[in-house]
């Protein structure tokens, strides 16, 4: 099947660090909000919980998420979740895209993975729980994000920001080892492998994720990708694709951002620098990667909702 990735979605603990999160993000990485999701007094009354933000960084949808309304209080289901889950270098997911969510239900079934509907969304999206998928929560979604630009047809994203963000190359996810990632997204999922490399903080064992790479990360006993392995588990990073490395690094140490890494390959803001993110750039495709450019304008719903 064919699964081009709709967005990634990270939590944060209190609403009140949601619009620093944001602008960080728009003004950093030229991000541009699309729609947001708030707590009025309408939306409360429908039992709104979170407030949130669908934020494009080049062509790929990111989405802080921070609990409000009901889910502020202790012991919301969806409240609760999201102050469990925001904590640095830990992610929600992936939202995965579909044109038929019983196809896909039957696809994933067959496949031995258990599938979570939340009630009343039973059309339009369903999870698969991060306990199956290396601590990555997938949500498989049919219906199409609100105002998402990306469904035009000649539709761009902008160029015009200094980082010269061209798109997502990959979604980084730790793992305790090459063997359990094959046999989690070569076998069950079915992706195919696009080749290993050693990096820096592991070996990077990549995959072909609808329109981009999924790279799980597999470190040595006690180093960083382990422990995040062991404790943390899921996403890692992003890695976007820049036009010229050079100048993205030189204009973010020209704003006072401390950087890791190495801009002949790739380098990142620090996360403690940015809101517990590691967000990789580089200039280089490595080999077998598909090129850069969300295809999520090429699923097209069923008719008749």
């Amino acid at each position: 099947m064919q699964f081009p990735l709709v967005h990634v979605s990270w939590a944060l603990a209190d609403n009140a660090g949601r619009p620093a999160c944001d602008a960080f993000f728009r003004d950093i990485f030229g991000a541009r909000t699309v729609y947001e999701m708030l707590i009025t007094p309408e939306t409360e009354s429908y039992g709104f919980d979170r407030e949130e933000s669908l934020m494009l960084i080049g062509d790929t949808m990111v989405i802080p998420i921070a609990p409000a309304g009901g889910g502020a209080r202790e012991g919301s289901p969806l409240g609760d979740m999201l102050r469990r889950s925001a904590a640095p270098m830990r992610w929600i997911g992936l939202a995965l895209k579909v044109s038929d969510l019983a196809e896909a239900d039957a696809w994933f079934a067959a496949r031995g993975f258990k599938r979570h509907y939340d009630p009343g969304m039973e059309t339009h999206y369903f999870l698969v729980p991060r306990g199956q998928a290396l601590g990555v929560r997938l949500e498989i979604v049919r219906q199409d994000m609100p105002n998402d630009p990306r469904r035009a047809p000649h539709w761009r994203p902008a160029a015009d920001h200094p980082l010269g963000i061209e798109g997502l190359q990959a979604v980084g996810v730790s793992t305790p080892s090459e063997t359990e990632a094959r046999a989690l997204f070569a076998e069950r999922l079915e992706w195919p492998e696009l080749g290993t490399r050693e990096l820096p903080e592991g070996c990077c064992t990549a995959f072909a994720m609808g329109d981009t790479a999924l790279e799980a990360i597999a470190g040595s006993p006690g180093s960083a990708i382990a422990e995040h392995a062991a404790q943390v588990k899921g996403i890692c990073h992003l890695v976007f694709k820049v036009r010229d490395a050079a100048a993205a690094a030189a204009w973010l140490e020209s704003r006072g951002l401390p950087l890791i890494g190495e801009v002949s390959t790739r380098f990142a803001i620090d996360p403690g620098a940015a809101h517990g993110r590691l967000i990789w750039l580089t200039q280089e495709t490595p080999p077998g990667y598909p090129a850069v450019g969300s295809q999520v304008g090429t699923i097209s719903p069923p008719q008749g909702d």
